[in-house]
């Protein structure tokens, strides 16, 4: 199947916003139906490609995405013989209550909305959801077959229609999209898929790619989805991660704690940024020289192949005559300790 979008624009935000009526309060007069989108006060980031597009393409995407949906019809399939799309969306819950909430109305009421599935690519006999992930496990653990609508996408038209189910609910969570956008990148998706996919602009998905790439994914997932994190704690965790290597060790040290993985994924997030943002230990090379009252003398330093001490000016001079009288007792203490002459 040919994919064909002019100028490759993002397309979710697009797709929802041109499936209301057009009689909707601000919406433009119908005079100006066909002159390009002028952008508003405040925009979200996957909107701003569709200034530069006429609203005549943009519906003919979405008329085009919409025959994708519908195409397949109803069918009834044994969810036994499907598989999670191969462009996984989603960290776990922190609860199940949902899920089971969700099963208990399936069993009680039956399935209600369909599913999407593709055909396997490579696979005879079987398939790979497009959307409804929940819906497809729920039946799974039922015991019933799934009703679904079976529809012919490739890689890229699969990452679009599901970023437009995702878009519709707009329940993931920030770093779930940053993980989405890593595993279409593992994948080779195109760019302009991967912005359509999330309906983000090119900062975003800079931004999106940047945490995953400080970010080690296994740290990722043992934090979950974090849905109150939000960009900027995940974009000030990935700096600190970036700045001192050392922070990671604090993170994988911080989620190997036997009560963390206990707690819910928005506190395993807490306890990593408090650990990436602690204080670093007083480095060894400095050491600051007090009084026994608290009083500073002065400081000594500690560097390769060299020892500097600096001390208050009020005091070098007896410090000095001082350290000059100590001085061989300290270096006989010293080789006495190393064992040597």
């Amino acid at each position: 199947m040919t994919n064909k979008r002019p100028s490759g624009r993002s397309i979710l935000a697009n797709f929802g916003s041109f499936s209301k009526p057009e009689t909707a309060p601000n919406s433009p007069s119908p005079s100006r139906a066909d002159t390009p989108i002028q952008p508003p006060a405040r925009v979200g980031a996957g909107v701003i490609g569709a200034t530069q597009r006429s609203l005549a393409e943009l519906r003919g995407e979405r008329d085009r995405l919409q025959a994708l949906v519908d195409a397949g019809g109803g069918s009834e399939l044994d969810p036994s013989s499907i598989d999670p799309s191969p462009f996984p969306d989603r960290l776990p819950d922190d609860s199940q209550v949902d899920f089971e909430a969700l099963k208990k109305l399936i069993a009680e009421e039956g399935q209600k909305v369909p599913i999407q599935v593709r055909r396997h690519p490579t696979v005879s006999d079987r398939y790979q959801v497009v959307y409804g992930h929940r819906r497809w496990r729920a039946a799974l653990d039922l015991g019933i077959k799934v009703k679904a609508t079976v529809v012919a996408l490739s890689d890229s038209e699969l990452v679009v229609a599901q970023g437009i189910e995702n878009a519709a609910r707009q329940d993931l969570s920030w770093i779930e999209r940053a993980l989405f956008a890593w595993r279409m990148d593992q994948a080779s998706i195109k760019p302009r898929d991967i912005r359509a996919a999330l309906s983000v602009d090119d900062p975003e998905l800079a931004r999106l790619r940047a945490v995953c790439r400080a970010v080690p994914v296994e740290v990722i997932e043992a934090i979950g989805r974090a849905p109150k994190a939000g960009r900027p704690r995940w974009v000030a965790l990935s700096a600190a991660i970036g700045e001192n290597p050392a922070a990671l060790d604090r993170v994988r040290k911080t989620l190997s704690g036997d009560k963390v993985s206990a707690l819910t994924s928005d506190d395993r997030f807490k306890l990593v940024f408090a650990a990436v943002k602690q204080p670093s230990a007083r480095s060894r090379n400095e050491l600051e020289l007090r009084s026994p009252g608290g009083k500073v003398l002065g400081k000594a330093t500690f560097a390769k192949g060299g020892i500097k001490v600096t001390v208050a000016e009020e005091h070098a001079s007896g410090f000095g005559a001082f350290l000059e009288e100590e001085l061989p007792g300290l270096v006989e203490r010293f080789f006495a300790r190393e064992g040597t002459e």
